[in-house]
């Protein structure tokens, strides 16, 4: 059980039976009266935001989660599935649920799914992914009427800018969190 003196960010509190994490926390203490702990709220079911100040004395669940390692087995339609390491048990999470995180999911990929009441309802990918380039254009040399980076894209379908010696058959590192190129990686 969590008190409003334990709130922060990033915390995963449970409210009216649904998870929240708390994404922006601040403390204040009015001349007279409890202490307010203003927060804003963020459904982890819906995705939903909102604000809500809560007293020194206001209690909260805490959320019932479960990170577990999965890896990645393969995506049919909208539906990716997911084995779990330790128990083999597979689950699927459907395409909405991931966002942006399907370009960069290859076969066999471990990853943290984050479990309420069993159900899925996040992935954590890792921070750094290797990809092959499966389309990249030939650099112009001398074309300097842009910055020194072109487009290519990746065998998951996933276009990114990357340097001009970048080239197709290459494999590259690209940071998962801001979908920048990093560097490429020898075979």
């Amino acid at each position: 059980m969590y008190t409003a003196s334990d709130l922060r960010k990033g915390l995963k509190i449970e409210i009216d039976g649904e998870p929240y994490v708390v994404t922006y926390f601040a403390f204040s203490k009015p001349g007279k009266g409890q202490a307010l702990y203003r927060t804003r709220l963020r459904n982890m079911l819906t995705g939903n935001a909102f604000e809500r100040t809560f007293r020194s004395n206001d209690k909260f669940e805490k959320a019932q989660l479960e990170e577990r390692t999965m890896q990645f087995l393969y995506a049919q339609g909208d539906e990716y599935n997911f084995m779990d390491t330790q128990t083999y048990d597979q689950v699927v999470i459907q395409k909405e649920q991931l966002d942006e995180k399907t370009v960069y999911l290859i076969d066999n990929m471990e990853v943290q799914v984050l479990l309420y009441n069993n159900s899925p309802i996040d992935v954590t990918l890792p921070n750094f992914v290797d990809l092959r380039v499966t389309t990249a254009d030939p650099w112009v040399k001398g074309d300097t009427s842009g910055s020194d980076t072109k487009p290519v894209t990746l065998e998951t379908g996933c276009i990114i800018q990357v340097p001009p010696f970048i080239e197709e058959g290459d494999k590259i590192q690209v940071d998962t969190r801001s979908g920048v190129y990093m560097t490429r990686v020898k075979e």
